[in-house]
């Protein structure tokens, strides 16, 4: 297994974007969003809510991923609760924001924007990958605007991520720089650089083709869109600031009693060619879940035999693991 690939991806982006600049006949043309663009200060973001009920559901993705890979998980917990999925700035339909682009920043942005749409807390988080630990930093931002969270295979300080055959902490990035206060106003030099339009390529990647043909689309035209690659390497260079904090700093009962569900990959799938022996990575892995869940006092830890990518894998499980924390919210209130 590519461990980097789960979270960090730490590779020259350079080479990696490097693509031939097609012609402006060859681009595909914008597709329609699917949800609403809701106007911030400066720029604009792309939401997408289905379904009646409360709390409501709101979900952050992880890296190279959509509101819309979301979908057969949303289509059924619309069925018993509302859910609102979104693209952070510089992904798919939004537009970049301010930088730099911190859990702050982001976390602002999605609190104004469901405020603007009329969508109120507080609200179950799910957050996969990456957006673990960004709706992480929302709950502890913005506690009374939380009733419950839920885990999808979500990085934290004590993941690694893979960089010529090294195994690296996460937190290792970390410079000590100051996290500064979020605004949605944007500035000139907010703008992402130019660069070299991407060629869309032929076809997804597993396992997001068991998606719809048509969500399959979308995400190869979102792929291609260049200001997402700005908008993650921002996030990648100040995420281990976080990391270096919350390892330094004890964090168990950190969320205090919010309804807190982790879903974990039963195998780490790690290999014996890296720098630290593949037990070692499983065994840290196994713990790092483990103490995600110990950040509440009403956190539960469940394992679940899939890829990464659980919501296009299991969607049925990730939609029932959502409706028991919202029934674990509505225990907590009655």
């Amino acid at each position: 297994m590519a461990i980097g690939r789960v979270f960090f991806c730490l590779v020259m982006m350079s080479a990696v974007w490097m693509c031939v600049r097609p012609s402006s006949a060859d681009r595909p043309p914008v597709p329609k969003p699917v949800g609403r663009m809701v106007k911030l200060e400066g720029h604009s973001l792309h939401v997408n809510c289905s379904g009646h009920g409360s709390p409501t559901v709101v979900v952050e993705n992880g890296f190279d991923e959509y509101s819309f890979d979301w979908i057969l998980v949303q289509s059924k917990v619309a069925r018993f609760a509302r859910i609102c999925t979104y693209d952070r700035p510089g992904y798919a339909w939004s537009q970049p924001g301010p930088k730099p682009r911190t859990f702050a920043q982001i976390n602002l942005e999605l609190r104004d924007a469901l405020a603007q749409l009329g969508e109120n807390g507080p609200f179950v988080l799910v957050g996969h990958s990456f957006g673990g630990p960004v709706v992480r930093n929302f709950a502890l931002t913005y506690p009374k605007l939380v009733a419950g969270i839920v885990f999808v295979d979500a990085a934290s300080e004590e993941q690694r991520y893979t960089m010529q055959k090294k195994a690296i902490l996460l937190r290792d990035g970390a410079t000590g720089k100051a996290i500064l206060a979020p605004r949605e106003k944007m500035s000139v030099t907010d703008q992402p650089k130019p660069r070299p339009a991407v060629t869309p390529e032929s076809r997804v990647d597993e396992p997001f083709d068991r998606l719809p043909a048509n969500i399959q689309k979308l995400h190869l035209w979102a792929d291609a869109q260049t200001n997402m690659i700005d908008a993650e390497q921002d996030e990648r260079t100040w995420s281990p600031e976080y990391f270096k904090r919350w390892y330094e700093t004890p964090q168990a009962g950190s969320l205090g009693s919010t309804p807190l569900l982790v879903l974990m990959r039963a195998e780490g799938g790690y290999d014996n060619d890296l720098d630290v022996p593949a037990d070692q990575l499983e065994t840290e892995r196994k713990l790092a879940h483990a103490h995600l869940a110990a950040l509440s006092t009403r956190g539960k830890l469940q394992v679940v035999h899939s890829g990464h990518n659980m919501q296009v894998e299991v969607p049925d499980l990730v939609a029932q693991a959502i409706h028991e924390v919202i029934a674990m919210t509505l225990r907590r209130t009655n």
